[in-house]
């Protein structure tokens, strides 16, 4: 038999945890779309597609989705990446 508490806050997680699924779902699609972006060579699509994926890792982080350092790593990356691409261009 479980507390009124716990199974309060089993709702509470399950509620938690569809949301945060939300914000890295679709960080994790941006970020895919902006690495399938450099990898084709088209400059103006890759940059914009690199922002759309900064500002939702950035968003991922702040509402502590995920780490910080982790949303920082990744758009390290992928600037990288970005930055590569704009020098062979």
């Amino acid at each position: 038999m479980a507390l009124k508490s716990s199974k309060k806050r089993i709702r509470q997680n399950e509620k938690r945890r569809e949301r945060n699924r939300r914000y890295l779902s679709s960080s994790r699609t941006l970020v895919k779309k902006a690495k399938i972006a450099i990898a084709d060579g088209n400059l103006e699509q890759a940059k914009e597609a690199t922002i759309l994926a900064t500002q939702s890792l950035d968003k991922a982080a702040a509402k502590g989705v995920i780490h910080k350092n982790n949303a920082s790593r990744r758009k390290s990356r992928l600037m990288k990446s970005l930055v590569a691409l704009e020098k062979a261009a």
